[in-house]
């Protein structure tokens, strides 16, 4: 089964990884010798193929993005994973997806179902990091977090109404950060799961951040504690 990617980055990273089964393009000038069909085409049919997205001239059939496991993501020391406790947005997931492979984040989980999952708009959003990401569907997050509990990861969730704050924590552990959904926050019982549950300052008068800006203030912090 085939899907596509659109938008140079993406498009690119995915031939570099040789996952193009046929290329859709404006132009063939940075992409003639490369050893992959392609088909030059107008505007109006790229449009047409993203679904009028920002193809920038590039659109690709590719082979459909292989999920890993969660075991994949496990290590012995300094391990972080990313779990996302029903995400809704698909620019959410992209946004973290970026930001955890430039941070050098082991693995993303979220949910099979009740979910955004992985899409065209998804790989678009993040510039070809889902290339090099790690990503895993899980249908039980608890029972999930329970098994990386056995391996040795300790569970930090974020959540406005605790009183640690996110800067508290040294994360000298493996650690799982579950990032909740944009409008829920995360769920009762992967709540209860967590070993600790941090919060970010909110000195405005709004109350909540973006998911993916939360994920990445979080995400870098842990870098730096660990540095």
């Amino acid at each position: 089964m085939s899907e596509y990617v659109y938008g140079k980055n993406s498009f690119f990273e995915a031939l570099n990884n040789k996952r193009i089964i046929k290329a859709y393009v404006l132009s063939d000038q940075e992409i003639r010798g490369k050893g992959i069909d392609y088909e030059i085409v107008d505007r109006k049919r790229l449009d047409k193929l993203s679904r009028s997205g920002n193809h920038q001239g590039y659109v690709a059939e590719v082979k459909e993005y292989e999920l890993a496991k969660v075991d994949d993501m496990i290590r012995d020391k300094d391990g972080l994973i990313v779990m996302l406790d029903g995400l809704e947005d698909v620019h959410n997931l992209g946004a973290i997806i970026r930001t955890c492979e430039c941070a050098g984040v082991d693995g993303v989980i979220y949910r099979s179902h009740n979910s955004v999952r992985v899409n065209d708009t998804v790989a678009k959003v993040a510039c070809g990091a889902l290339e090099y990401m790690k990503v895993a569907e899980v249908t039980n997050l608890v029972n999930t977090l329970k098994d990386l509990k056995k391996k040795g990861y300790w569970v930090v969730g974020s959540d406005g109404s605790s009183e640690q704050l996110y800067t508290d924590l040294d994360y000298d552990m493996n650690t799982v950060l579950v990032i909740g959904s944009e409008g829920k926050g995360m769920s009762r019982l992967v709540k209860e799961e967590c070993d600790y549950i941090v919060r970010l300052p909110m000195l405005g008068k709004v109350t909540s951040l973006n998911a993916s800006v939360a994920a990445g203030i979080l995400i870098y912090n842990i870098l730096n504690k660990r540095q």
